[in-house]
């Protein structure tokens, strides 16, 4: 099956085709430098870059794989969760897409294609499979049963970790995305040069929270600059490697606590936190006990691949979703469809 995939729910811009498991083609455009000077994605900017780039990035694709569009068999496009401009803006174009060449289309849970990246790697994994959701807009433990459906089994009750690492970059002033800066000079640090909290590590449930953590290392920094370091001296090595192993701690802990009491020995990577090379480094740990399955690195942020791969699976069961379909930015409803 040969689908057209297609992704705008923040700020990357992305289409790919995809063949079953083999990635045609994928191009992402990312708004990272477009948004750098804000220290965060501004929701009307992404919009106004997504409808500036995707139909650039559409002509690119079709000369790169060398198909007609008429060739492909369907179109899976990003519904939900996201930003409200930036999904409106690839779900129309979709949509045009749909009506013109009179194909099929499918609307693909954003958190569901993440799941999907992991395939490109592994095309045997088949549920059941607990999986570890990690991004900069959601952190979730999901339980994926042997009919494919969905539970949400724990989540953040505060911040995202892929949040926490930019917000304790900045703290720390390092740059925008704070995860891979943070990545990279904490191989540099020393994990245990300070005893961060690492908030309800050993709570029963499987949810997180980031925020103290955060807070704490404002706190830290705040005691060293009165104690006689500057801006200039701080450790900021050793706070970004202690304030990320904390983090990875927590994540690992609850992934595995949630994978052993449903037991269930597969657990599932996935979001633009899979890529951190002190969360791969870590679950080595276990191997032997639980298998880990981490997306490629190039399928950890978002992209359109991803979401043709989902989109696959809906399609091979028949399923259409046509001209009505319409963007789902809230999570919680985006969720309930489970389809």
């Amino acid at each position: 099956m040969l689908v057209l995939g297609i992704e705008t729910s923040c700020d990357e811009t992305s289409v790919a085709i995809v063949e079953d498991s083999k990635v045609l083609s994928n191009l992402v455009y990312s708004q990272i430098q477009v948004h750098k000077k804000f220290g965060g994605v501004v929701p009307e900017i992404a919009a106004r870059e997504h409808l500036k780039k995707l139909p650039v990035l559409f002509s690119e694709l079709i000369d790169e794989v060398g198909i007609d569009i008429s060739q492909i068999d369907g179109i899976a496009v990003t519904q939900g969760p996201g930003l409200i401009g930036a999904l409106l803006v690839g779900v129309s174009f979709a949509k045009g897409l749909a009506l013109r060449y009179n194909k099929p289309l499918v609307g693909v849970n954003h958190i569901v294609g993440h799941v999907y990246a992991n395939y490109f790697a592994y095309p045997e994994l088949k549920p059941p499979y607990i999986v570890l959701m990690v991004s900069g807009g959601h952190t979730l433990i999901l339980k994926v049963s042997l009919e494919n459906e969905i539970e949400i089994i724990g989540r953040s009750v505060d911040d995202a970790v892929g949040e926490a690492f930019d917000k304790i970059a900045r703290i720390l002033g390092l740059g925008y995305p704070g995860g891979p800066e943070i990545d990279k000079i904490s191989k540099s640090g020393n994990p245990r040069a300070f005893n961060f909290p690492k908030p309800k590590m050993y709570d029963p449930d499987y949810d997180f929270s980031f925020s103290g953590l955060k807070t704490s290392v404002l706190y830290e920094v705040k005691k060293l600059l009165k104690e006689g370091y500057t801006q200039e001296n701080l450790p900021i090595a050793d706070l970004a490697a202690s304030a990320q192993e904390a983090m990875i701690d927590v994540l690992i802990h609850k992934v595995t606590k949630a994978a052993q009491d449903n037991g269930i020995k597969d657990i599932v990577i996935a979001g633009g936190v899979a890529a951190n090379s002190r969360l791969r480094e870590k679950i080595q740990e276990y191997s032997g006990k639980l298998n880990f399955y981490t997306p490629p690195l190039e399928y950890c942020s978002d992209n359109a691949a991803m979401i043709a791969r989902a989109g696959i699976e809906k399609l091979k069961k028949g399923k259409n979703d046509g001209l009505k379909i319409e963007p789902i930015p809230n999570f919680f409803e985006m969720m309930s469809k489970n389809d």
